[in-house]
């Protein structure tokens, strides 16, 4: 597949580096011309100029490319190439400069297919690092919301009842499982639940507190439990 990077700034290069590793064609705007030397002694195909200039961006055949990521820190520049791109068929990427852009831009901009916030993704490693232990931040999916993955331990209250008795507390949902050592998967409802298994969640942050005492453990997880199984 081919992609236009927008950007060579950690971020882009990153991103392009991954591509170009997974055997896709990429091309780098930049218009720092000592990044467009170093990039080019990298190998990389590199066009040197503003990724926001509808003249550029036509040069490069957006027909025949799949996808752009406009990653600058620059956000007027990074949604200018992608309404250009959008509008000759390209999946497009944009790289949002704060939470309220972020979620504006979900909302409203229909010419953006995926928003990203690198600084979200960066808090998410830090809470990961602090947290440690039984549950992992993998994303915030919102403001409001967060994708976590959760291991079960010897004191959770769900250890050796199975999935299909796993009663989520409201805005909470299961989206994958995988035993230990395995894997994640899509849930079944007759997998049971055994010390080092993960299951991964999407919860409100108003629940997550709860969500952990259900699956790893933790203070009251006899009421939990009782709660959680239908009051048995």
């Amino acid at each position: 597949m081919r992609f236009v990077i927008v950007g060579a700034g950690r971020v882009g290069m990153r991103t392009a580096r991954v591509l170009r590793e997974e055997g896709h064609d990429v091309v780098i705007v930049e218009p720092d011309r000592t990044k467009v030397e170093r990039l080019r002694e990298e190998g990389f195909a590199v066009v040197e100029g503003d990724g926001s200039r509808e003249e550029l961006l036509l040069d490069l055949d957006l027909e025949e490319i799949d996808g752009l990521a406009a990653l600058t820190p620059d956000l007027v520049v990074n949604f200018t190439a992608c309404m250009i791109a959008k509008d000759y068929g390209c999946r497009t990427v944009l790289r949002a400069d704060d939470d309220y852009r972020e979620y504006v831009i979900r909302k409203y901009a229909s010419d953006v297919d995926e928003v990203v916030y690198p600084e979200r993704l960066g808090a998410v490693l830090a809470k990961n690092a602090l947290l440690g232990g039984n549950i992992r931040a993998i994303a915030d999916v919102a403001q409001e919301v967060q994708l976590v993955e959760l291991t079960v331990t010897e004191e959770s209250p769900m250890r050796g009842y199975t999935l299909s008795e796993l009663e989520m507390p409201a805005n909470s949902r299961l989206l994958a499982f995988g035993k230990a050592g395995s894997p994640v998967e899509i849930p079944e409802p007759d997998q049971s639940l055994e010390e080092g298994d993960r299951l991964v969640v999407i919860a409100g942050f108003d629940v997550l507190g709860d969500v952990r005492q259900l699956i790893v453990g933790g203070e009251d997880a006899q009421q939990v439990a009782a709660a959680a199984a239908g009051g048995e």
